[in-house]
């Protein structure tokens, strides 16, 4: 179902892209589409990585049911980066700013060198129930045009996860 939404930001980013859902407290990487080798990231089809240092990771965590989110939050939250969140306080400021705005912004938090947009993809009764996310060069200065192609995307999957409506 995700597949050709992936396809489709891959062919407007010309970047990484990524499905990932939440694994208990980790994410996982389903589908990792990728244009441009030269992009390192930690990702892997299977790979299961911490929630507080991925874009993907947050928006999960962002939507994760209270006892997930205090689990994490009480840590450990290793630095994988030069700019992983290893705050607790700081953690919670940005789950909250990613619920308020539905986006992530990930600045060199998982991989030095590498910045990622994340996006949630909701399940039919509105749950966040997967992320996706574009992942660029972390010295590209306009994530935030990017957005709108990595929400669109989640939309349409999200769309295609709503039971369909039988006419007649």
């Amino acid at each position: 179902m995700a597949l050709p939404f992936l396809h489709d930001l891959l062919e407007v980013t010309r970047e990484v892209a990524h499905l990932a859902v939440r694994d208990g407290d980790k994410v996982l990487y389903l589908e990792r589409l990728m244009a441009r080798p030269e992009v390192q990231v930690r990702s892997r089809v299977a790979r299961r990585l911490p929630l507080h240092a991925t874009g993907p990771g947050k928006i999960l965590l962002a939507h994760a049911p209270d006892d997930v989110v205090a689990r994490v939050l009480a840590g450990p939250l290793p630095r994988l980066a030069r700019n992983t969140i290893t705050d607790p306080d700081a953690l919670r400021d940005a789950l909250a700013a990613t619920r308020e705005s539905g986006y992530c912004l990930s600045r060199e938090e998982m991989t030095d060198g590498a910045s990622s947009i994340a996006a949630p993809v909701r399940g039919p009764n509105g749950d966040v129930v997967a992320a996706i996310s574009v992942v660029v060069p972390a010295d590209r200065p306009d994530l935030a045009a990017l957005v709108p192609a990595v929400r669109v995307a989640a939309a349409g999957i999200s769309r295609g996860l709503r039971p369909r409506r039988r006419s007649g």
